[in-house]
């Protein structure tokens, strides 16, 4: 199991710190939240991506993924949806990034328009995408919160570009059990989001073991090599602790849960 965390969990933090937190508490890699509030975001000068990723290199810390926040299902034209997907596109590539992270967005529509919606956009971003080396992850989330959900639009994309994140938390609240989202996501699958809760009505993230989520259940299935990213949704929950100080403990507890059993 290889892990790592998102700065969602340490918003703002200059890039420097976010290596150092990386590298001192045994993560190999990081999940960069793509925003304006953030030292990462689509702006950024090639001066600036240069500096991203040789802090990253020389602290061996691997770039997970650009999370950025377009929403592939949402309604309107495909031009300015295509058009920031474009540009997350680039900002993964310049940086070294595995992956590019995007949301459904579907809201209220039909399920069947807006799994159209975003396999067409998927679909046209994903030979860009493969030129750059880059796979684009459409998270269990919103309005496609099942692996069932989210493995309808990579199916009908079928390009291997094109794959899933495997949040716990929104496949939990959708009643999914684990052994049938692994299942079903297992051939689209680019990592899985980590996180705790106390309940479905207190969605303030917790220490990884604390709270309620069947994090043993998912982590048991799966492969040694997946990746495994905590999303400690502090940006969110402003009151909640500090991450930094739960980072070793929370390391330790992934590593229990994904080792081999017997």
């Amino acid at each position: 199991m290889k892990l790592a965390f998102s700065t969602l969990g340490v918003p703002g933090l200059p890039l420097p710190e976010v290596v150092r937190l990386a590298a001192d508490h045994g993560y190999q890699g990081v999940e960069l939240r793509a925003h304006p509030e953030e030292p990462v975001h689509l702006g950024l000068s090639s001066l600036k991506r240069a500096d991203v990723v040789e802090a990253f290199k020389a602290a061996g810390v691997e770039i997970l993924t650009v999370a950025g926040y377009v929403q592939v299902a949402a309604e309107g034209d495909d031009e300015a949806v295509s058009a920031e997907l474009a540009k997350l596109l680039k900002l993964a590539r310049d940086l070294g990034a595995r992956y590019v992270r995007v949301f459904p967005g579907g809201g209220d529509q039909d399920p069947a328009d807006a799994d159209a919606t975003a396999a067409r956009r998927l679909g046209s971003a994903a030979p860009a995408a493969a030129d750059m080396g880059v796979t684009i992850l459409l998270e269990t989330h919103d309005s496609h919160r099942a692996g069932a959900d989210v493995a309808r639009i990579a199916g009908t994309v079928g390009h291997p570009r094109v794959g899933a994140i495997w949040d716990v938390l929104h496949t939990w609240l959708a009643g999914e059990d684990p052994t049938a989202t692994h299942a079903i996501l297992a051939p689209h699958l680019g990592y899985v989001q980590v996180k705790d809760v106390a309940s479905p009505t207190d969605l303030t993230p917790l220490p990884l073991g604390t709270g309620t989520l069947p994090l043993a259940a998912c982590l048991e299935l799966l492969d040694p090599d997946t990746w495994v990213c905590w999303e400690y949704e502090k940006r969110w929950h402003p009151d909640a602790a500090d991450l930094p100080g739960l980072l070793s403990a929370g390391r330790e507890h992934l590593l229990r849960l994904g080792a081999p059993k017997g």
